[in-house]
């Protein structure tokens, strides 16, 4: 797929080593002059910059600007991307964009369709985007609705830009969290029972509603329960409790627009005996150890190779706390970090991702370095394989306050409560619209108003203006939308129209940056900008009555920027309307 803003910057520099090398005789010989080509802040006097002549200035002994007068003399832009030269400052030469370059955009958006802007920056390589992977054993909160949009988006952009992607959610039922959602749900069995004062509700249960919710339900179906919370009853319980919670989870993300490959469940590592093999394979290389009936990872040996293969120094990993990780304790139970190492050694080893990426709350930075670092201790790379997104906390907002309950409910506002209030479309926009390591304020008053204020509605009113006024022109004038192909780019000379070309020239980079960065707000940022340059656009160049010639170039030049808007809209899972 062409990029054609790097297509410029190639030729440029390809333009000035030509004249360079015609003007050989000029030179001293044997000079191997490195430059770059940049895109200077004002355009005023250039779209793009060489600084050829500063670079070579030393090894060729001569002024700067006589170097770039010389290459500005033996230069040849004919049928090239550029109408002109022009020395600038120190000796910069300044290349002005012509009209082949603008018609190439329009044409290879055209040719393109709805891959523009795909890249082959993964070139085939596999990987598994994990995300929300939330507890089931509660309701879905704002982090996890945040963290679904970042990794389903993130899995989009990532695609794109040529990488084979899985999703995949990661389902704890199994260790200590599901013990507790089991005795939660007893105990409220027995309150229910017995009447809430007869029965203890233990301190570090789940006190949610949902839970006593799923005690009646448990009553309702089993009848009562007895007094004693036996292992058996207990294991009922969470299975009544996972087989209800579960598919919630999976209905409320499915009507988020979020659907995975695979829901990968924790039990099923403990059931294969996977985690007490992993757990040996890294005792046979010698990195853990038994202490007071538990078995211990060497975790900060782990970490003082891992900080020092990165260029810390041995003061500088001296003076780090670092501490080794229970994996087994001494009454034999697996701890949740020594099922994470299994489960990231069946993503490394046995399914074989050349690379992993985890979207994880802030909360469990200090998780990363350790989990790397066991996967060193593997032999799997995991401080190059294995990714962590850390993602900043939502602050919800209504009438400039913040928010934490339901009106409606009363309770904890979960996904499904946020869906009820606002569309799928504004959530979805909203939580990928600032970086993961920014906080976000999702304004819930802002998120629901039709104006330009509003950043989803701007985007989609851009689509929906162009889908209208193309239709009233072919309705009113019967003006069709050209081929590339058949419109003169040279008409398109405003300001306006050359700034509307070069910004849907620039999708295809943000893409590939959004997919090296990890970060998707990328494309909410172009998408606003794209929406911005074409209402400048509208207001400014004259559609309706305009020379034939003319209104044909300007309406593929309106339809390009829908097709790319639409594009962009399909990576963030929003709609594209053709009416608001």
């Amino acid at each position: 797929m062409i990029n054609m803003i790097q297509a410029a910057k190639d030729q440029a520099a390809a333009l000035t080593q030509a004249a360079y090398e015609k003007a050989a005789d000029t030179f001293p010989a044997g000079v191997q002059v490195n430059a770059t080509i940049e895109i200077p802040k004002d355009t005023v006097h250039g779209d793009y910059a060489s600084n050829f002549a500063m670079a070579g200035a030393k090894a060729l002994r001569m002024a700067p600007r006589q170097i770039a007068q010389t290459i500005v003399d033996n230069l040849d832009l004919g049928g090239s991307y550029f109408s002109k030269v022009e020395i600038a400052g120190p000796g910069f030469l300044n290349f002005t964009l012509g009209p082949r370059w603008y018609g190439e955009v329009l044409g290879a958006i055209e040719r393109e369709g709805a891959d523009y802007g795909s890249g082959s920056g993964g070139a085939g390589r596999k990987v598994m985007v994990e995300f929300v992977s939330a507890n089931p054993t509660g309701p879905m909160h704002m982090g996890n609705a945040r963290g679904g949009v970042l990794g389903d988006t993130l899995a989009n952009v990532l695609a794109r830009d040529g990488w084979n992607v899985w999703k995949e959610f990661y389902v704890n039922d199994a260790g200590n969290q599901i013990n507790k959602f089991a005795r939660s749900i007893f105990a409220r069995c027995m309150q229910l029972t017995l009447v809430e004062d007869n029965y203890k509700f233990p301190e570090d249960g789940y006190h949610g509603e949902d839970i006593r919710e799923l005690a009646q339900a448990f009553l309702d179906q089993n009848g009562e329960t007895s007094v004693t919370p036996e292992e058996a009853r207990l294991k009922d319980m969470a299975e009544f409790g996972l087989k209800r919670n579960i598919p919630k989870m999976k209905e409320d993300l499915k009507k988020y627009g979020i659907e995975y490959d695979q829901w990968f469940l924790e039990s099923s590592l403990h059931s294969s005996g996977y985690v007490v093999e992993t757990m040996q394979l890294l005792t046979d290389k010698g990195w853990t150890y038994e202490k007071d009936g538990a078995l211990w990872l060497k975790t900060a040996e782990l970490l003082k190779q891992k900080y020092l293969a990165e260029g810390k120094s041995q003061e500088q990993v001296d003076k780090l706390e670092l501490k080794d990780d229970v994996l087994r304790r001494a009454n034999g139970f697996y701890t949740y970090f020594a099922a994470d190492i299994a489960y990231h050694r069946n993503k490394l080893e046995e399914r074989n991702f050349d690379l992993a990426i985890n979207i994880w709350g802030a909360d469990h930075h200090g998780h990363v370095a350790r989990l790397q670092a066991a996967l060193d201790g593997l032999g799997l790379d995991g401080s190059h394989r294995l990714v962590i997104v850390l993602m900043q906390l939502v602050n919800l907002l209504q009438d400039g306050k913040p928010v934490k309950m339901s009106k409606r409910t009363g309770k904890a506002i979960a996904l499904h409560d946020l869906l009820d209030e606002i569309s799928v479309d504004a959530a979805r926009y909203y939580f990928n619209n600032r970086t993961p390591s920014s906080p976000l304020d999702f304004d819930l008053d802002l998120a629901v108003r039709q104006d330009s204020e509003n950043p989803v509605y701007y985007v989609q009113y851009a689509h929906a203006r162009i889908c209208s006024l193309l239709a009233r022109l072919a309705e009113e004038d019967g003006a069709t939308v050209p081929s590339a192909g058949a419109v003169d780019a040279a008409l398109l000379a405003t300001p306006e129209e050359k700034a509307l070309v070069k910004s849907l020239a620039q999708f295809p980079e943000e893409l590939h940056l959004a997919a090296r960065d990890y970060d998707p707000s990328r494309i909410n940022r172009y998408l606003t900008a794209l929406a911005g340059e074409f209402h400048r656009f509208y207001n400014a160049c004259r559609l309706k009555g305009e020379e034939a010639e003319l209104l044909s170039a300007r309406l593929k030049l309106a339809d390009t920027v829908r097709a790319v808007l639409a594009n962009g809209l399909q990576l963030l899972g929003v709609a594209a309307p053709e009416k608001m």
